[in-house]
């Protein structure tokens, strides 16, 4: 065997592994940017959003709740009013039950 054709033997079995490490490394950069894209979605929302719904409040340290805060059946979401009437509306909700502290 000349040493061209031990190179080309080489070069050949080494090309597998370096094809698929370049692979998982394009994987790797693709799945951290979809992360970092959905984690900064919600806060581009809020932004184009420039004003709440009228029954979505802040709560310091919880975030954005939707519904009536001071009803029993609250779901404390950003999304779900509560829990017995999750589309609401919260006023004069048959429903409603002060929280008890």
């Amino acid at each position: 065997m000349s040493v061209l054709e031990t190179l080309l033997v080489f070069v050949l079995g080494l090309t597998p592994p370096v094809v698929s490490i370049w692979v998982m490394q394009k994987a790797k950069e693709r799945a951290q940017a979809r992360l970092r894209d959905s984690m900064q979605m919600p806060i581009v929302r809020v932004l184009q959003r420039n004003q709440l719904p009228p029954d979505q409040y802040y709560v310091e340290g919880v975030g954005y709740l939707v519904g009536d805060i001071t009803c029993r059946f609250n779901a404390r979401s950003a999304y779900i009013r509560c829990a017995v009437n999750p589309s609401g509306p919260c006023e004069n909700c048959r429903y409603y039950e002060p929280r008890e502290s």
